[in-house]
């Protein structure tokens, strides 16, 4: 098992609140806890709008004291917490996949997988190539889950945002329909200057990658013609 460190972001479940302190199940990284300033920016006026016992939630870890980890809520950032629990996802994923084979060996098998790979990695390149679950199982037993690799081919991942722009020159909707003008990305008009920019792909941390290339491409070309740009 991998170390807990400071600024990690893991996927936590919700023991039970007492006083001003949330106490969290961290999984195989054992326990931590939360205080109320942590859960949100601001005055809470009631906590289990945010979180309640059994609730799983995504946490960055600001601190380790004692051997302590000391989580935040509010510090997570939307894709560090899409990416959590896409990994979360596919964990999911390839244990059930196992499962119908490996039975009650699924654990151990899992165990043996994240020696090499990160189990979120090993679905992703499993799906591509799934001779690689051999490494792992009998050639009987790999035999099946290559069959249930190729029924389980995962859809695409979309990444997507919505942007503003806007001109008062005379030029600007020809100017506007210039800086739009890219490649990879689908595009929709939303009205009131609003534009819906997204992009498809296998893996959604390679469409997230994808879309802030796009959305810094426009920005740059935005800001050569005078365009007012906002990200919503």
């Amino acid at each position: 098992m991998e170390k807990l460190n400071e600024n990690d972001v893991i996927l936590c479940t919700v023991e039970r609140i007492e006083r001003t302190t949330v106490f969290l199940d961290l999984g195989e990284y054992g326990k931590g806890t939360m205080i109320f300033s942590e859960v949100s920016p601001g005055r809470i006026r009631n906590i289990r709008e945010y979180v309640v016992p059994n609730k799983q939630i995504v946490c960055k870890v600001l601190r380790i004291k004692d051997g302590h980890p000391e989580l935040s809520l509010r510090r997570v950032k939307a894709k560090e917490r899409d990416e959590v629990l896409d990994t979360h996802k596919k964990e999911k994923i390839l244990a059930n996949i196992l499962k119908p084979v490996m039975k009650e060996r699924t654990p151990e098998i899992l165990e043996k997988i994240k020696e090499e790979y990160s189990l979120a990695e090993f679905l992703d390149e499993a799906r591509e190539n799934s001779t690689l679950i051999e490494k792992f199982v009998t050639k009987t037993q790999a035999t099946e889950l290559k069959k249930i690799f190729a029924e389980k081919k995962e859809k695409e991942k979309e990444a997507s945002k919505i942007i503003i722009l806007k001109s008062i020159k005379e030029s600007g909707l020809k100017d506007i329909k210039e800086v739009l003008k890219i490649e990879d990305a689908k595009i929709n008009y939303l009205g009131s200057s609003k534009f819906s920019i997204s992009v498809k792909e296998k893996n959604y941390k390679i469409a997230n990658l994808k879309l802030e290339k796009i959305i810094e491409e426009i920005k740059s070309k935005a800001k050569s013609l005078e365009i007012k740009f906002e990200v919503k």
